[in-house]
């Protein structure tokens, strides 16, 4: 069976910089051991990187959330912990200026991933919109949300999108 990891946007400023939150930080563990066991079971594997300039207050996303983070090429864009050793040359990475990836839906339109999964912050909005995009792409192929392996500011709005995503019939595993 083909499969993809989708990592969406893992990185320092949403887990311990500008945008942190506690339970990002706790994900880290959970996220790395998906990322070894899909590279060992020979999944393809992606990252999404949430990427914006400094012109990022101009924006309507800047605009509405006021607070400069993953500017491309700062400390803050970086992927977060032991994610950034254990990503590789051969991943794909899709750098995106909003909250879903239109580079990741054209790619997923031109595979056939059989099952793609994903992990990774915030899901009440990039998780989620990129799991939309992804659904909308292959709708056939099997859409899978580790709920251990994601996590938004707000548990309330966490525990809504997942059961959008549920709503959506994407399989939501391991959640609490």
């Amino acid at each position: 069976m083909k499969k993809l990891l989708i990592v969406v946007d893992y990185q320092k400023d949403f887990v311990d910089g500008t945008l942190g939150f506690p339970a990002a930080a706790l994900l880290e563990t959970a996220i790395c051991g998906k990322i070894e066991s899909c590279r060992n079971s020979g999944a393809d594997i992606c990252f999404t990187f949430d990427t914006h300039t400094s012109r990022y207050l101009e924006t309507q996303e800047g605009k509405k959330l006021p607070f400069p983070h993953c500017l491309r090429g700062s400390g803050g864009w970086e992927l977060y912990g032991k994610a950034a050793a254990l990503r590789r040359a051969e991943d794909r990475v899709f750098e995106k200026p909003s909250f879903g990836s239109l580079e990741l839906l054209a790619f997923l339109k031109e595979q056939d991933y059989e099952e793609i999964e994903l992990v990774g912050l915030i899901s009440n909005i990039c998780v989620l919109s990129n799991a939309v995009l992804a659904k909308t792409a292959l709708p056939e192929a099997r859409i899978v949300v580790d709920a251990s392996c994601t996590a938004s500011f707000d548990a309330d709005l966490n525990e809504k999108a997942l059961d959008v995503m549920a709503g959506l019939q994407m399989e939501l595993i391991n959640r609490k």
